[in-house]
C-alpha cells in the first residue's frame, strides 16, 4: 500500500515517498480510526498541508483542514470543520503540499473517526469532482464582508481566520484586525475608542518598547549607538489586533533595528502595555 514509487513519465526528483504502514508510530496513530477503508471526495479549507512532530518522534503529522466529505458511493455530505491526516516523512509532506491546493476537491482512500471529525489518509490524494462538493466549494470561495461606519469594509481572511480592514491612524494606513470568533459589536467599540485616541496610545507603546528593547537593540548594532528617541522614531506600525476584552497587540516594522525582525507590544486598553518583544 505504501512504499517508494515513481510515476510512469516522472523525473526522478518527483519520485514519491509514502510511510511503510508497518511503522509503529503510524500503527499507533491508524489504532484511532476505524477500520473499514473508504473512497473519500473532499473539499479542501483555507489552507494547504502542514506538518509537525513531537520531541522523539522520527515522522511528521501531516494534516490538512476539510471543510466537507462524502463517500464515493453515497449521497451524504458531511459538513463542518474536519481534519485529514497521516503520518510520514518529509519527503512525502512536501509531495502532500505539492498535490492537495487549498480550495479545491481530492479524492483519496482513507478511514475515519468513530465520530466522522477526523479522516486518516491511506494513499496519495488526487483531484476529485462531484457536483454537490462544486457547489459548497463555490460557496465557500466566496469573499465575507462587511461594512462598519467610521472604520470601513472589513474582509474575513479564511487562512487565518479574521477580519482586516486598512485603517488611517496619525495620517498613515494599518491593517485594523480580529478573530472572526470575537463579540463582533464588542470588538469594534473597542477598536473604535482605540481610534479616537490613536495619539496617546501610539505614544503609550512606543515608549514601553523603547524602555524595554533599546539595550537589545544597541547589542544588534553593529557602528551607532540607537538614542531612545531614535528607537521610538525608526518603528513603523503596520497592525493592530484588537479583542472584544480590550486587550490589543501592536506590530511594527523594526526600522533595521533587529535585522527586519518585527517589533510586538501587547496590552489592554484598561492597563497600557505590558509586553514588548522581538518576534520573527
Amino acid at each position: 500500500m505504501f512504499g517508494l514509487f515513481k510515476k510512469k513519465g516522472e523525473q526522478p526528483e518527483e519520485e514519491q515517498r509514502v510511510q511503510n504502514p508497518e511503522n509503529k508510530q503510524f500503527k499507533a496513530f491508524a489504532a484511532k480510526f476505524l477500520p473499514e477503508e473508504l473512497t473519500i471526495l473532499a473539499v479542501t479549507g483555507a489552507n494547504g498541508f502542514g506538518g509537525g512532530k513531537t520531541r522523539g518522534e522520527t515522522l511528521w503529522t501531516a494534516s490538512i483542514g476539510l471543510t466537507a466529505w462524502m463517500e464515493e458511493d453515497s449521497p451524504d455530505i458531511h459538513r463542518g470543520e474536519f481534519v485529514l491526516s497521516t503520518i510520514g516523512d518529509e519527503q512525502l509532506l512536501e509531495v502532500l503540499r505539492r498535490r492537495t491546493r487549498p480550495d479545491f476537491i481530492i479524492k483519496f482512500r482513507g478511514r475515519a473517526s468513530e465520530d466522522g471529525k477526523r479522516l486518516l489518509l491511506l494513499d496519495l490524494p488526487e483531484p476529485g469532482f462531484d457536483p454537490d462538493l462544486k457547489a459548497i466549494l463555490e460557496e465557500q470561495k466566496k469573499p465575507v464582508t462587511f461594512w462598519e461606519e467610521g472604520l470601513g469594509t472589513f474582509t474575513l481572511n479564511r487562512q487565518v481566520d479574521w477580519f482586516e480592514t486598512e485603517v488611517d491612524w496619525l495620517g498613515g494606513q494599518i491593517s485594523l484586525v480580529f478573530d472572526a470568533e470575537e463579540d463582533r459589536a464588542e470588538v469594534l467599540q473597542r477598536a473604535k475608542t482605540l481610534l479616537a485616541g490613536a495619539a496617546s496610545w501610539d505614544k503609550r507603546v512606543r515608549e514601553y518598547a523603547a524602555d524595554d528593547l533599546l539595550a537589545s537593540a544597541n547589542d544588534w548594532a553593529e557602528d551607532e549607538e540607537i538614542t531612545r528617541e531614535q528607537f521610538i522614531q525608526r518603528m513603523e506600525l503596520e497592525s493592530i489586533e484588537i479583542r472584544a476584552d480590550g486587550s490589543f497587540e501592536f506590530w511594527f516594522a523594526d526600522g533595521d533595528m533587529f535585522y527586519g525582525h518585527s517589533i510586538h507590544v501587547s496590552g489592554d486598553m484598561e492597563h497600557g502595555p505590558d509586553d514588548a518583544a522581538m518576534e520573527g
